[in-house]
């Protein structure tokens, strides 16, 4: 089938931009329309990417018939409310991690999609890239035998102006819009564990400004962390019984890693598609082509076992947003 999947975009903040780039890539893609809060932003963002058409609220958008899914990359806190309006227009949605703030609402969107049988996926572009993809067969295959130790983290050194990180209201600190990638690559490749131990520090608003966590396997352990107070190469390990995999950095945009095995060393390379957005798009629009309501890659299950994790992590740290009251 050569069917054009057309593409809204609710949010037009600098994930949005990224996300088009991408997006132009997809041979069977097109920008239709963009909306923002801000007409005038909505305007320029459109005539700047090739877009349809644009909005000044993201009502108007989920309401034009010729939107087949939106892609919606507003703040964490609008992303339970703004995907289960879109589900009730019959929209497919891809929604930016995290999913949303809690396992509740998480829960609220996945009976929403059921209901209105639409597609529904969480962003979680990683997933998608051909090294990770590539990696989980690996390491599914028992190529460097079992799982005993998995090291990840995601730090940088967040400027003062990225408003979103340090407010609470927005579901900001860095457990949810960073520590989601360490905790995600330990749930993809160990799964759920038995005990979850986490330390924070905290921003004077209370959003937490880094973590530090151990998931607790009967056979294995994962070392987790993520910061807004400082840099780091982000490069992951996983270490098995037979060999280790290590994921040249940053480790969730990965394209080579290197396999020892044997007293080997070997580099592979599965490069991606642009920045690597697209591989999630494409995915999404082969999910739509086939009547599918969601990805057996990243499926619903999959989001609401992530979400229980970040909440219980959450928990550990005692970081409680007006969402979970």
């Amino acid at each position: 089938m050569n069917k054009k999947i057309k593409w809204g975009i609710i949010g037009l903040g600098k994930i949005a931009q990224k996300f088009v780039n991408d997006l132009k890539l997809v041979k069977n893609a097109e920008l239709e329309a963009v909306a923002s809060r801000d007409l005038a932003k909505a305007e320029v963002f459109a005539k700047n990417n090739d877009a349809e058409k644009f909005y000044g609220s993201y009502e108007a958008l989920l309401q034009d018939k010729f939107v087949d899914i939106v892609y919606i990359a507003t703040p964490n806190n609008n992303h339970a409310q703004l995907t289960v309006l879109a589900l009730e227009h019959k929209k497919a949605v891809l929604c930016e991690k995290p999913f949303a703030i809690n396992q509740k609402q998480v829960f609220n969107m996945v009976e929403a999609s059921k209901q209105h049988n639409m597609f529904l996926m969480e962003a979680l572009w990683t997933r998608f890239l051909p090294a990770i993809k590539k990696i989980k067969n690996l390491v599914e295959n028992g190529e460097i035998g079992e799982v005993k130790y998995l090291n990840a983290d995601f730090s940088f050194k967040a400027p003062p102006s990225i408003q979103r990180i340090y407010d609470k209201e927005l579901g900001g600190g860095s457990i949810l819009d960073i520590g989601i990638y360490p905790i995600f690559l330990a749930y993809l490749i160990l799964g759920m564990p038995d005990k979850i131990m986490a330390k924070a520090h905290f921003y004077e608003s209370g959003a937490d400004s880094q973590v530090s966590i151990i998931f607790d396997y009967k056979n294995a352990q994962a070392l987790l962390f993520s910061s807004f107070n400082s840099n780091s190469k982000r490069i992951a390990k996983i270490s098995g019984t037979l060999g280790e995999i290590i994921i040249d950095g940053p480790w969730n945009e990965a394209s080579t890693f290197l396999l020892n095995k044997d007293e080997n060393e070997e580099k592979l390379s599965l490069p991606k598609i642009g920045k690597g957005y697209a591989h999630q798009i494409a995915e999404c629009n082969a999910c739509l082509l086939e009547n599918r309501t969601q990805s057996s890659l990243w499926s619903h299950q999959n989001s609401a076992e992530l979400i229980s994790l970040l909440d219980a992590v959450r928990k550990e740290i005692g970081l409680v947003y007006a969402e979970d009251l």
